[in-house]
């Protein structure tokens, strides 16, 4: 006897709907701001499908595992699609409906799709989210539709931040300053890196829990990196115990309802040289500069000449790693980034009051050289009418940051 089960689950209803991270305005907000877009593009609905674009519109943040997500957004509704493993939470957090697709046919995630865009002719997607197989299974499902670019234009409506996302992301700045106090207070010679990283971790997830009581607790996390580590800026968390002497980078990440922000600094432990001192008040010296030139009216790629010519004038311009900054919102190192906003030489974007971004210039010295090492500070700055506001406040460079031997 064959076996057979419905191809959609409902969950709607399976508990109430928790305590959303943003009030209904700010959401309905966001969605009517791409409806405005669609209309412009005489798009019938769009089916987002990545990680930034369904947090950002309906405060639902999907465990991937390999499974199909969506979020089709029409002009009278929204409603993200999910895999049956997560039960009703998608439902609960999604500002809008949900529908549920369960795995036991291949299709079945097109089939909720099908469901919900009847009678669409122009179809809204990510381009540059969608992969080579889901475009030629859309393609093979729905022959009759055109697809449509929607990312572009979708990231220029997150890279302004409302009032509530400032405040929700100058909220977590706070915790990412506690959890650079955590590091500074872990570290001492013999100390392993991963121990220094958890004593962040742990320190930044509690305060969370306090901050929202309502929020799931997910994704936080610290890269502490020490001697040759620093050279990248990504470099994963070792268990290399802390010497005497060393460079070290701290780097705290808290993470709530897909927003991610960072804290950076450069530390020594116990003693730097006089090349390491050197060098590190360079980057300080590129680093304030930066913030001053975060205001109104800047545009990205003149900030970065700006500060290539400063590392230009020490002959460091060579060393130095990457880009000077970026935007921050709905972000993290395995998702989405507004890449139309970044602090770099081929980014044209020009800044205006309610971006969010961060100046982090960096340098790394290789490792046959005086002073070797990656050096980096990382603020975050929202962008205001007259200038900006540095909502950072964990201190740096040599006179603060040269860790003493616990006593």
């Amino acid at each position: 006897m064959l076996m057979e089960r419905e191809r959609l689950q409902n969950y709607v209803g399976n508990g109430e709907k928790v305590k959303p991270t943003f009030s209904a305005a700010e959401m309905k907000r966001r969605q009517d701001a791409v409806r405005k877009v669609m209309a412009e593009l005489k798009i019938d609905a769009a089916l987002f499908t990545s990680y930034h674009n369904i947090c950002y519109l309906s405060d639902f943040l999907f465990c991937y595992f390999g499974r199909r997500y969506g979020l089709v957004l029409d002009h009278k509704g929204a409603t993200s699609i999910s895999a049956g493993i997560d039960g009703g939470q998608p439902w609960r957090r999604t500002f809008g409906n949900n529908v549920t697709y369960t795995d036991w046919q291949k299709d079945n995630y097109f089939h909720a799709v099908r469901g919900l865009t009847k009678g669409v002719k122009r179809l809204g997607i990510e381009f540059d989210h969608i992969n080579l197989d889901t475009m030629a299974l859309l393609r093979s499902e729905f022959p009759d539709m055109e697809f449509v670019d929607i990312a572009a234009p979708a990231m220029k409506l997150r890279m302004v931040k409302s009032a509530e996302e400032i405040a929700h992301i100058t909220e977590m700045a706070r915790i990412a300053d506690i959890g650079g106090a955590a590091c500074c207070e872990a570290t001492q010679a013999g100390t392993p890196e991963h121990e220094v990283a958890l004593h962040s971790t742990s320190t930044m997830v509690r305060e969370i829990a306090k901050s929202w009581p309502h929020a799931e607790l997910m994704d936080t996390w610290t890269w502490f990196q020490s001697g040759i580590n620093t050279d990248g800026a990504h470099n994963p968390v070792t268990s290399r115990k802390i010497e005497r002497g060393d460079i070290l980078s701290l780097n705290c990440f808290p993470m709530v309802a897909g927003y991610y922000v960072a804290l950076e600094r450069t530390l020594f432990c116990e003693t730097a040289t006089d090349e390491h001192i050197r060098l590190w008040e360079i980057n300080c010296a590129v680093h304030d500069r930066g913030k001053e030139l975060l205001v109104p009216g800047a545009k990205c790629s003149d900030v970065a000449k700006e500060l290539n010519e400063m590392y230009q004038e020490h002959q460091l311009l060579r060393y130095r790693s990457f880009g000077y900054g970026h935007s921050f919102g709905v972000l993290c190192h395995y998702y989405g980034r507004e890449a139309g906003l970044e602090l770099r030489e081929d980014c044209h974007t020009v800044l205006e009051p309610g971006m969010v971004v961060s100046m982090e210039p960096m340098i790394t010295i290789p490792n046959h050289l005086p002073g070797a090492g990656g050096y980096r500070e990382h603020d975050i700055l929202v962008i205001t009418a007259s200038g900006n506001k540095n909502i950072t406040s964990h201190p740096y460079g040599p006179e603060h940051m040269i860790v003493k031997k616990l006593s």
